[in-house]
């Protein structure tokens, strides 16, 4: 892609997609559950939001009434992440597991202390898909917030060809989204509680997974 493609690209695309998808997925038939576990993490301060990297587009959609900051991707595909997300009042930090990953951990800690929710893909830019990376454990330890499972799941989607087969639900789709339990991550981390920390948040991320997308009769996305 040339600059000038890119360029234009970057200052259309997010914008468009932005008005497009809040008028889409608004004609979902929406179930929340767990809203409480949600209401007790935040009446400590701030919540970790950690997700499912297939998720991104709806759970970006839906947590804008709960504003912070996310994590994205350093890569030129991140910008237009990025860029969506500030249309949606979130800010960014930039980095990954690759790039920049010390520093942007860094700064959503400093943030979080700051009160502001944080919102973390726990599977990573890069996958494996459903396989909870540290970020969000190292995050918690250093800023005292809860770590928020959140998961969601569509009677009908379209998957898109990536990795992490990305998902958006269709217009008028049957959905429900879940806020798991919260959590807690003590402050002082060894290597092997990081880990137990880590697989607790993803047996959390994929029991919801599969309770989830069970109940519309499928194994996953």
């Amino acid at each position: 892609m040339s600059d000038l493609l890119y360029k234009t690209s970057i200052a259309v695309v997010p914008r468009l997609y932005v008005a497009l998808s809040s008028l889409w997925f608004r004609t979902c038939r929406l179930e929340l559950r767990g809203q409480e576990q949600l209401h007790a993490a935040q009446a400590h301060g701030a919540a970790i939001i950690a997700i499912w990297h297939y998720s991104v587009l709806y759970s970006l959609h839906h947590m804008r009434r709960h504003p912070g900051v996310t994590m994205v991707s350093a890569s030129k595909d991140g910008e237009y992440i990025a860029r969506v997300a500030h249309l949606l009042n979130f800010e960014t930090v930039r980095g990954s597991s690759n790039r920049f990953g010390v520093r942007a951990l860094k700064g959503m800690v400093d943030q979080v202390r700051l009160g502001k929710n944080a919102g973390i893909v726990a599977d990573g830019s890069q996958g494996p898909p459903l396989k909870a990376q540290p970020g969000a454990i190292l995050v918690a330890a250093k800023s005292g917030a809860p770590i928020m499972p959140i998961v969601w799941a569509a009677k009908r989607c379209k998957a898109f060809n990536s990795w992490d087969r990305t998902l958006i639900p269709l217009p008028f789709s049957p959905m429900i989204l879940e806020y798991g339990e919260p959590i807690w991550v003590e402050p002082e981390l060894t290597a092997e509680t990081v880990e137990k920390y880590r697989q607790q948040l993803e047996d959390a991320l994929n029991s919801m997974y599969r309770r989830l997308w069970g109940e519309f009769g499928r194994d996953g996305h």
